[in-house]
Formats: structure tokens, C-alpha cells, sequence
């Protein structure tokens, strides 16, 4: 399609062209479309404008992206309508960026924009523009923090020096990460660049502000989240985008980021999944940022306790290097750390290998207690009873009505479906007819619950979805928290317990181990230094993810973990995509798409709603070619109009 000129208007000889991303999401529309600029509009229709055009017959927004004398269109233009503003928010590089992950995952330049550019916020447009501030003296940045990883100081020297190193980083427990990521961006500052950093939550991200504040001293950054408003959003997006800042963090919001000359991107806990975007094409921020590592030639540090598989990969193809500290200083920062399901403490106490809370959990928490230190109990779901069963013959408990789970909210509440809330007061088991019920799954509400009774009179806080506490006051204290939500303690927890490791070790993921290792290592790296800090995991101590938690050693548990996938075929070793929709547009659509001669097509399987799910499996040397394999064959179909939509996902996170 070409964008025709209204019969009303005229173009006049020398008109200069603007080629515009239009504001439409189909897939046969995804390439710029060329427009004349009319006299009146010439001097602010500049390259990365907001714009209004007449597309199809309606007035459409869009993105200049660049002005040319002439186009190669033989037919006549028209005219744009509109400059929305003539604040230029899509810098050349973001718009580079853009198109790179719209290829790289089978998506549209203009869903990838959407992401990238926020929603314009006219007043704040008008607001007048603060003073930069004066730039940072290029000083040395004290490396002692980093003197803990052997290639940490010279880390800090390469970015001073303007190069760019590229580092995955395994943190030390009890480690603070926010401050050692200031000490890399203000050494990227020092070296006369920006840096863009970007983490899972807002709480990592508060923690990150107060971290860089101390360091490059308050107007140098701005936090950029989704959770702050439109105003405040644009107002930091602008004061980026205008240079007046040379630092930008932020949640995944941030990825797309604009920085003048960018040395530094980073990110904290890559394999947190709320780095993953969930708007079409589904990037994923790590995938963004080393992306941008590639286009911009800055450097990169990608930090966890844990390490994941894409990390691992990152070091043996020698795309980066590893700062990681030797084993005689992990071993002298590790907390003492004790399964309970192997056979010394099974011969000690035969009911730990069923025992929700085995007697090594309760003694290393009574001990804590006793020390008048705080302990941090971790259990993977959150509520009171998530799941609730028979307690006659153990059949799990269904609603009625769509076949959800039931739950019980507290310990005097009424049944209730977890998909659609209806109550069950008059539950009946449909096996035996038994109506009374047990706890199948306990949730942290009822374990917090049950840990005061065990220890009457020790204060009880909860941490999780409902109230997600940052820090701890030392003391004595019991601390019920979820994953991914502990709070910081004053000081370190003298006990951390992982309960009901079974519920994320047996989850049918491809990242199942991966992830429980990750939630393990993040909760007990807030315990005190052995011997005053015990760890203490209810599991089997032979489990690779157990084993990699007792010696601290997330390198050897990623490295094993990528050898399996490669031999097995999965991501990252390979690419792969899912085409996910009703069963007749999927097949139409993998009918259509000229898949490379090596791909390997898997499925069906099950998708939600009675949808099915198809996989799509290729070297990763050709990725390039099954993503705009895919993205032809949606072309075609939204060219055609195809009732049925179809979702497609590059490297989802979620396989089955």
C-alpha cells in the first residue's frame, strides 16, 4: 500500500519527502511509508517527530523517521497532516534499536515504538527546562568494592577508559549489588558516557536510585517505571532524551531508554521473568540491552546470585567474560547451608523426608530466635490454603462451575474457585461424598500462622502480593515472605528457611530448576556469613539445584544446565518460536511460512482458552530467517484479512 495524496491538495515542485512509521499494527503494513512535507511544517517536521497522516482514509499517528530530497515512488503523496509536537522524542538510535527487535522477533516496527516512546504528556512538554547540571569530573572510581571479584577493578578501569568490557557477574552473598552497579555507571560517567541499567521491580529500583544518588549525587539520573505516572514518566523520558541526564534506570520500561552516547548497559537478575514483556513482540529486556550492546558498541554487565542459561552462553561463545570471586572468599561469605532430605539427616529425623518443617529447620530457627536475630521463611505460594483436597480419599478440590481449584482464604473462610470466585459452601466430594477438607497446598498466610503458634510471643511479618516489605528491623522476628518479595534485615538473618521446595522443582517448565536455584540463592544471600547464618533447604541434597545451593555455585549449575538444552534441543542452544492461536490459523499460518530447509516443527500442544500451540525449532545461525519467516506469513494473513488471530512468540519463556 502507498499513501495517496487528498485530491484538495496540490503538491508544490521540491517538496522535501518524510518517510513515516505509521501507527498501525498489521503486519503486511510494516515498512515506512513515504509523505510530503508541505512549507508551513518544514522547520518543525524534523526526524523523530510524533506526526498525523491520512492512512487508508483516517487520520493515523506516526513517527517521522527520517526526510529525504525525493522518493522512489512514481505515484503522487500526500501531504502530512499534522506535526504533534516538535519535541523530537525518537532519537536515530532508539529507532535502529526498534527495528532490530522488531526483526529479531517477528514483530512490527510500530508495536516495538509503542514500547519504546511513552505516551506524550502535553504539559509536560511546556514545562521549562531545568539547567543541566555540570558534568562529573572524570576521576578514578574507587574499585574496593569490586576487589572481592578478581576482574572487578580492572572492569571499572576499562569503562573509565572509555572501552567496552562485557561481563556476566556472579555476586557474592550478603553483596551490595546496587552500589557495586553505581560504582560501574559512575565509572562509564567518569569516562565521559551514559549508561542505561535495568531491573526486575520497583523495589530493586528505589534501591538502585538511593545507591547512584549516593554516588553521582542528586540530577544525574532518572528512574523511568511504568509505575510512576504518566507525568513523571515523560518528565524523566524527556530529561533523557534531551541529554540533560547521562544516567537512566528503570524496570523493563527502560530498556528502550534514550542515552547520548552510550558506554554502559546493565541489568540485575536476568532470569526474573518480569523482564520479560508481555505486549506484543514480546522482547525481553536482556535480549534489548545486548542488542544494544552490538548497535551502540558499549559495554555490558548482565549480575545475579544466580546465573542463567543465556548468561552461561554469553561466556563459552567468548562474548563475554566472567567476574566472579575466587572459592576461598565465596566459601568465607556463604552462610552455613543444610538440606533436609539426605541420608545423615533422614537417620537423625526419619520424618523430615515428609515433615513440612523437619527439625533441622526449626532447630536452626529456634537458635536464630534465641540470638535475638530475625528469620526468613520462604514459601513458594502465597494466601492461606491455595489448594485444598478431600480429606477422605485426597481428591483435589474443583469447582463446580469451570472446574478451578477451590481455596480456602483463612482458617474460618468458605471455599471459593481461585479461576472465578464462586463460592462452594456446600462442597461435596464428587469421588466419596466426604465434605470435610484438607489442606493440599499451604500458602505463607497459613505458615506465618502456624510459625506463630510454634513460637509464641516472636513477632510475625509477612511479606508478599498484598504488602511487600523493603527492610527488617533486627531482633528477634519471624519474616513469612514469598519469592522475589524478602526484605532486606538489619544486619543479615540468622536463619533462612526454603519450604516446599517440591512446588517449584516439579514444575512442568523447561526453566524449573533454573528458577528455583534463583529464588534460593536470592533469599539466602540476605543470611549472616557462617557460622551465625544458617540456610537450611527442604529438599534432597542429590538434586543438581540443591547441590549447586550447598556449595554457592550458580556457574556450575548454568553450565550444566546449557550442556542438557543443547543436547536436548531447547533454548538458548537453539531458537525457537510458538505459534499459538485456533487450530486452522495455525496451520494456515506455518502452511504460508517459508521456514528455513532445517527447521523442525513440534506440537500441537494444549494452549489456554481450546487454543493449540505449535513450536518452531532452528539453529540459532538462523533466527533471522525464521523471524521473518513468521512475520511474512502474519503479513499475509492480516493482508488478506484472516478472521482467526495468531500469536507469535520468539524464545517464550513458557514452552508447555
Amino acid at each position: 500500500m502507498t499513501a495517496t495524496r487528498r485530491s484538495d491538495r496540490r503538491p508544490a515542485d521540491g517538496s522535501p519527502v518524510a518517510r513515516v512509521c505509521v501507527d498501525v499494527g498489521l503486519a503486511h503494513l510494516d515498512r515506512p511509508f513515504d509523505y510530503l512535507v508541505p512549507a508551513e511544517l518544514d522547520d518543525v517536521a524534523v526526524p523523530g517527530t510524533r506526526v498525523k497522516v491520512r492512512f487508508a482514509g483516517q487520520l493515523v499517528d506516526g513517527w517521522l523517521l527520517s526526510r529525504a530530497d525525493d522518493s522512489g515512488h512514481t505515484g503522487r503523496l500526500a501531504y502530512l497532516e499534522k506535526v504533534v509536537s516538535p519535541e523530537p522524542v525518537l532519537s536515530p538510535e532508539v529507532a535502529r534499536l526498534a527495528r532490530a527487535v522488531a526483526d529479531r522477533y517477528a514483530g512490527s516496527l510500530a508495536d516495538v515504538l509503542r514500547l519504546a516512546v511513552p505516551p506524550r504528556h502535553a504539559r509536560v512538554e511546556k514545562e521549562p527546562r531545568d539547567e543541566q547540571p555540570a558534568p562529573v569530573a572524570a576521576d578514578a572510581v574507587d574499585p574496593r568494592g569490586w576487589r572481592d571479584y578478581s576482574t572487578g577493578p580492572a572492569l571499572l578501569r576499562a569503562l573509565t577508559d572509555g572501552r567496552a568490557p562485557r561481563a556476566v557477574w556472579s555476586a557474592l552473598p550478603g553483596e551490595d549489588w546496587a552500589a557495586r552497579y553505581a560504582d560501574a555507571v559512575a565509572a562509564t560517567v567518569a569516562g565521559g558516557r551514559g549508561a542505561v541499567v535495568v531491573v526486575p521491580d520497583a523495589r530493586d529500583l528505589d534501591r538502585l536510585d538511593a545507591a547512584l544518588t549516593g554516588v553521582l549525587g542528586p540530577g544525574r539520573h532518572v528512574s523511568l517505571s511504568a509505575a510512576l505516572g504518566p507525568a513523571r514518566r515523560y518528565r524523566a523520558f524527556l530529561a533523557a532524551r534531551r541529554g540533560q541526564v547521562p544516567v537512566v534506570i528503570g524496570t523493563r520500561a527502560a530498556m528502550f531508554a534514550p542515552v547520548d552516547r552510550l558506554g554502559l548497559v546493565a541489568i540485575w537478575d536476568d532470569g526474573d521473568d518480569l523482564h520479560s514483556e508481555p505486549r506484543s513482540p514480546y522482547p525481553h529486556a536482556r535480549d534489548v540491552l545486548l542488542t544494544r550492546v552490538q548497535l551502540a558498541e558499549a559495554g555490558a554487565l548482565v549480575g545475579g546470585y544466580a546465573r542463567t542459561a543465556e548468561a552461561q552462553l554469553l561466556l563459552e561463545t567468548g562474548w563475554a567474560r566472567e567476574v566472579v570471586a575466587e572459592r576461598a572468599t565465596v566459601r568465607a561469605r556463604i552462610p552455613a547451608i543444610a538440606p533436609t532430605g539426605d541420608d545423615p539427616q533422614l537417620a537423625r529425623d526419619p520424618g523430615a523426608a515428609t515433615a513440612r518443617l523437619p527439625s533441622l529447620a526449626w532447630t536452626a530457627a529456634r537458635d536464630a530466635i534465641r540470638a535475638d536475630l530475625p528469620v526468613l521463611v520462604q514459601v513458594p505460594r502465597r494466601g492461606y490454603l491455595p489448594s485444598i483436597s478431600c480429606a477422605e480419599c485426597r481428591t483435589p478440590a474443583r469447582c463446580a462451575h469451570c472446574a478451578g481449584p477451590l481455596a480456602l482464604p483463612s482458617a474460618g473462610g468458605t471455599p471459593a474457585c481461585r479461576w472465578c470466585a464462586r463460592v462452594a459452601a456446600a462442597y461435596a466430594c464428587p469421588e466419596c461424598g466426604g465434605r470435610r477438607l484438607r489442606a493440599a497446598v499451604t500458602g505463607a498466610r497459613r505458615t506465618a500462622e502456624e510459625l506463630g503458634r510454634a513460637f509464641p510471643g516472636v513477632p510475625v511479618r509477612t511479606s508478599g502480593r498484598e504488602e511487600v516489605l523493603t527492610e527488617v528491623p533486627g531482633g528477634a522476628a519471624l519474616v513469612v515472605t514469598t519469592p522475589g518479595a524478602e526484605p532486606v534485615a538489619e544486619g543479615g538473618y540468622g536463619a533462612v528457611l526454603l519450604l516446599d521446595s517440591w512446588a517449584l522443582l516439579t514444575r512442568a517448565d523447561l526453566r524449573a530448576g533454573e528458577e528455583a536455584l534463583r529464588r534460593w540463592l536470592a533469599a539466602a544471600a540476605l543470611a549472616r556469613p557462617a557460622p551465625t547464618g544458617r540456610v537450611v533447604v527442604v529438599a534432597d541434597g542429590a538434586l543438581a539445584p540443591v547441590q549447586a545451593l550447598l556449595r554457592w555455585d550458580a556457574a556450575w549449575f548454568a553450565g550444566r544446565e546449557l550442556a542438557e538444552r543443547r543436547e536436548l534441543g531447547f533454548p538458548p542452544a537453539v531458537r525457537m518460536a510458538s505459534v499459538t492461536g485456533a487450530a486452522e490459523a495455525v496451520a494456515d499460518l506455518l502452511a504460508a511460512a517459508r521456514l528455513p530447509a532445517d527447521a523442525e516443527v513440534l506440537g500441537p500442544v494444549p494452549a489456554d482458552e481450546g487454543r493449540e500451540r505449535m513450536l518452531v525449532r532452528v539453529p540459532r545461525a538462523r533466527a533471522a530467517a525464521l523471524a521473518e519467516a513468521l512475520h511474512s506469513a502474519a503479513g499475509a494473513r492480516t493482508a488478506r484479512k484472516a478472521a482467526d488471530p495468531v500469536r507469535l512468540q520468539v524464545d517464550p519463556l513458557s514452552l508447555f
